[in-house]
């Protein structure tokens, strides 16, 4: 709990007042209070200011784009990777905006399965019951194409609590099992919000000779990494979350340096050499840095919005960003164990193990997120249980945050959630 905390809104409104990060005014926010900003973050005027620089280059200068729009279409991918660098602590080659995040998953997984069988390392592939489905769908499927049986290869780490996963028990997974070649582990976890300790992990996959890749859908933009230093070997992310380039906005991958030049498990004509890429060789030649792990030829319109997005993250820093969300984070979770009695905080308490956003449990959640939402207040839900509040650093103030839980304490207390219908499908 923060040490002056108040649960009045005049206290939220002198913190919104000495915040270190106010950049509320460059975003379009659609409803009263938009707490989904870890789904889908809103439109900002600067992501809508280098959309359209590119649609303008587009009408002016047509197929010369690809060399003469600033940047140059044709480096794009590796441009913008240049500007991620500095946000997960790596060099620029190693970074590339490209395809979606499960494509990299599918590519990167199958590039290291690939050097374990080379290098006589197992192949089996450590996870964890808490991951977001994707990860596994795509993980199984490279194990497949390989002849080997995920049900033997997919090695699960399992929760004791539901909500997080011990790191100790990787450690365990690790010694129990002799043939894991790769450990492939969320930073963020999607429903929990706990964050993960990424040099630890990757220090217990190198000691039993396993490769330490990382999943950062949930983190990046939000938690600053130093991927290079602590050794990670590969990474994937989407853009769409707390970066807010758009929906369906390019992803974002990292591969180290040491692996530079091995042939990706899935090549693509972009990941080619850019020397002798339009010499139209029939052989692949792969980029000489993380490029190579490009597939097709880069969406343009769905990346360009992410460059005006890392203009903002650059005019504040992601340390002053980390440190505006554990405020606010923090805040949320004390107004919640203040005024609602009947939720409970499913995220850990530590801002050292938590991410951006935070999990309220309650048995009607799902009930109780619509009802939210129909007050304007934007979340989501996760089964079984979970609403989760993401109060993105960007846009969301701590009065937001008042608001927000002051609503939810009335649908709870009038029990405003009965008029709404169990859950049926769609997107929640």
């Amino acid at each position: 709990m923060p040490q002056d905390f108040d649960p009045g809104r005049d206290y939220a409104r002198a913190r919104d007042r000495d915040a270190s990060v106010d950049l509320d005014d460059r975003f379009e926010v659609p409803d009263k209070v938009y707490l989904d900003g870890n789904s889908l973050g809103p439109l900002s005027i600067d992501a809508e200011e280098a959309l359209e620089h590119v649609i303008d280059e587009w009408r002016t200068l047509g197929i010369r784009g690809w060399t003469d729009a600033d940047p140059p279409w044709f480096h794009y991918g590796e441009h913008i990777g240049e500007r991620l660098a500095p946000i997960i602590g790596t060099d620029a080659g190693e970074v590339v905006a490209a395809n979606s995040t499960t494509v990299n998953i599918h590519t990167l997984i199958g590039t290291f399965l690939d050097r374990c069988a080379q290098e006589g390392r197992g192949q089996a592939v450590l996870v964890n019951d808490l991951d977001f489905p994707t990860d596994h769908y795509a993980i199984r499927g490279q194990l497949r194409t390989r002849g080997l049986d995920p049900d033997d290869y997919l090695i699960v780490v399992e929760s004791d609590d539901g909500r997080t996963i011990d790191q100790a028990s990787i450690a365990t997974a690790l010694e129990t099992h002799d043939d894991i070649g790769i450990v492939f582990m969320p930073a963020v976890f999607y429903r929990s919000g706990q964050l993960f300790d990424l040099a630890k992990i990757t220090d217990l996959a190198h000691a039993h000779d396993a490769y330490a890749g990382f999943d950062l859908a949930h983190s990046i933009g939000v938690v600053p990494h130093s991927l290079s230093d602590i050794g990670v070997d590969f990474a994937v992310w989407c853009t769409y979350k707390y970066l807010n380039a758009g929906p369906g906005a390019i992803g974002g991958l990292y591969v180290n340096r040491d692996y530079h030049g091995d042939p990706p498990g899935l090549p693509g004509w972009w990941g080619h050499d850019k020397e002798t890429q339009f010499e139209m060789n029939l052989t692949f030649t792969p980029a000489d840095s993380a490029g190579a792990w490009q597939i097709g030829t880069v969406p343009v319109l769905s990346a360009a919005p992410l460059l005006g997005v890392l203009d903002l993250v650059d005019s504040v820093g992601i340390d002053a960003i980390r440190a505006h969300s554990v405020a606010l984070t923090d805040y949320l979770i004390a107004l919640v164990d203040e005024r609602l009695p009947d939720c409970e905080v499913g995220s850990p308490r530590a801002p050292d193990r938590r991410g951006g956003h935070v999990a309220i449990e309650h048995p009607e959640a799902y009930r109780v997120s619509e009802a939210l939402t129909a007050e304007g207040v934007v979340v989501d839900f996760r089964p079984p249980n979970v609403v989760r509040l993401c109060p993105s650093p960007y846009f969301i103030g701590f009065e937001e945050i008042w608001t927000a839980v002051d609503i939810l304490e009335k649908i709870i207390d009038d029990r405003a959630y009965d008029r709404f219908e169990p859950r049926g499908g769609g997107v929640t």
